[in-house]
C-alpha cells in the first residue's frame, strides 16, 4: 500500500510559493497528482493557461483569484475549478500564507503571457 509521509514529499518551489508534492508518478501515481500549495503574504503568480483540468481547494487562508478575467476572492473552505484551458492567476493579498490542496491528472502543463511553457515537476 502506497503511502506518502510528510517527510517523503517532494518540495518545489516556483513564483515565490512552495508546491508540496505527494503524489505523482514518482511517488506511485498512474493517474493522478495531488500536492500542497503554500502561498506567502504578498506573492502574486503570473497569470497562466492550464492544459489539465485543476481542483484547488482554499485550506487555510484566503487567496485572490483571477480565471479567465473575473477575480474573486476565496477563503478557506472554498473550493476552485480550472477547467482545461483556463488562464489563472492566484495572489495572496493578506498578511498571512495560504494553504491549498489542488488535485489534477498526469500531465499538467502551463503556459505564460510571454509564450514560455512549464512543465510541473509536482505533477508529471
Amino acid at each position: 500500500m502506497p503511502v506518502i509521509h510528510p517527510s517523503e514529499a517532494v518540495v518545489h518551489e516556483r513564483h515565490g510559493a512552495r508546491f508540496i508534492s505527494y503524489a505523482a508518478p514518482a511517488s506511485g501515481s498512474r493517474e493522478l497528482c495531488a500536492w500542497r500549495g503554500e502561498i506567502p503574504a504578498g506573492t502574486r503568480a503570473p497569470a497562466h493557461t492550464v492544459n489539465r483540468e485543476e481542483i484547488i481547494h482554499l485550506l487555510d487562508g484566503e487567496l485572490e483569484i483571477t480565471l479567465d478575467g473575473r477575480t474573486e476572492r476565496v477563503a478557506a473552505g472554498d473550493t476552485l475549478i480550472v477547467n482545461p484551458g483556463a488562464t489563472l492567476t492566484v495572489e495572496n493579498r493578506s498578511d498571512r500564507t495560504a494553504v491549498t490542496w489542488v488535485t489534477t491528472s498526469i500531465g499538467l502543463e502551463a503556459e505564460f503571457a510571454d509564450g514560455s511553457r512549464i512543465v510541473a515537476p509536482w505533477a508529471n
